[in-house]
């Protein structure tokens, strides 16, 4: 496999978010009007910012340091974190920069920029990667607008010399149909194959079945491989709120299959979301981290290292001038 050529820039913020073996266990806590809604599902207006912010923090103090990186939102965690001393000196953090939810109809969804927030100012913060999510499906009619805002942002991300982390999330062209289990595997296979042009450098997908209407791992095998085959840049898997176990199995999978790592974030830490206080804190350092900690070390021990894909090339002495 021939290896791309990264920036000096970009080559060391994957090396910070990424283990001594150049594989991801990245901690998200990305989430706002979904995790409002987890917190108080009867009525999620009743969560204040605040409330939002406490949350993340205590998961962070946790668990960050279990992790290679930790994913945190603009509004609520990402400067909370630091200014508070909840996320590590010697933890790197990985930021969003798309706005929640998204505009336009359920069937022909569009994505957008935070506004008021930027690539730019993401790399003045800090952080050693962005992340952008967007949703995507192959047949849409504004799939060609996703891919070109994809683009657009990649190339700011470059101008920036900072890592780009893309998540694209599936969904239906059928009002309130979910995809078929077949669907979502054409759906997630063809996003790798479309939307992992120069520029993005890890890809955050969704794993590419139905796990409860095909749970034989040898399928899982075949279709965690068709993302490995077709994907550009190294791949992680998130973990869309399925339980731990289940997760488990599914990282497994997926890293012997090509995978480079996971992102997770509510299989490990969801059962918290109700508590508060002391409850909430034995919860995360006798569940969570356990769960963490064994995620990384399978990571480690059997995803793919990103230093496959990548390399910085000679570096000449001259090599600033043109920087």
């Amino acid at each position: 496999m021939t290896k791309t050529l990264l920036s000096i820039g970009k080559l060391r913020g994957l090396q910070q978010c990424s283990s001594p073996r150049a594989t991801f266990t990245c901690l998200a806590l990305d989430h706002r009007q979904n995790l409002r809604r987890a917190l108080n599902p009867a009525n999620p207006g009743s969560i204040s910012d605040l409330d939002l912010t406490r949350f993340k923090l205590d998961v962070t103090s946790a668990l960050a340091d279990t992790s290679t990186c930790v994913l945190l939102d603009p509004q609520f965690s990402a400067a909370q974190a630091i200014a508070g001393g909840a996320l590590p000196a010697d933890t790197s953090f990985v930021v969003a920069v798309e706005s929640t939810g998204y505009a336009g109809e359920p069937t022909a969804r569009q994505s957008q920029i935070l506004p008021g927030w930027s690539v730019e100012k993401a790399k003045r913060m800090g952080a050693s990667m962005i992340k952008l999510l967007v949703y995507y499906h192959p047949d849409s009619p504004p799939a060609a607008d996703i891919e070109a805002f994809v683009q657009q942002v990649a190339e700011e991300c470059l101008r920036s010399d900072l890592g780009l982390m893309l998540e694209p999330l599936s969904y239906s062209l059928v009002a309130d149909k979910k995809l078929t289990s077949a669907e979502k595997h054409y759906v997630v296979t063809e996003t790798a194959r479309r939307l992992t042009a120069p520029g993005v450098d890890v890809l955050k997908a969704e794993f590419p079945l139905d796990p409860g209407s095909d749970p034989l791992e040898s399928e899982w095998a075949k279709a965690c491989g068709e993302i490995s085959r077709l994907s550009r840049a190294p791949w992680i898997l998130l973990s869309a709120a399925v339980d731990y176990d289940t997760y488990l199995r599914q990282v497994k999978v997926a890293c012997q299959a090509g995978a480079s790592g996971c992102a997770v974030g509510r299989a490990v830490w969801q059962e918290a979301v109700p508590l508060t206080g002391q409850a909430r804190k034995t919860f995360l350092e006798q569940v969570a981290r356990p769960r963490l900690e064994s995620l990384t070390r399978l990571c480690s021990d059997l995803g793919r290292p990103w230093t496959d894909f990548y390399s910085s090339g000679p570096i000449s002495t001259d090599w600033y001038k043109t920087y």
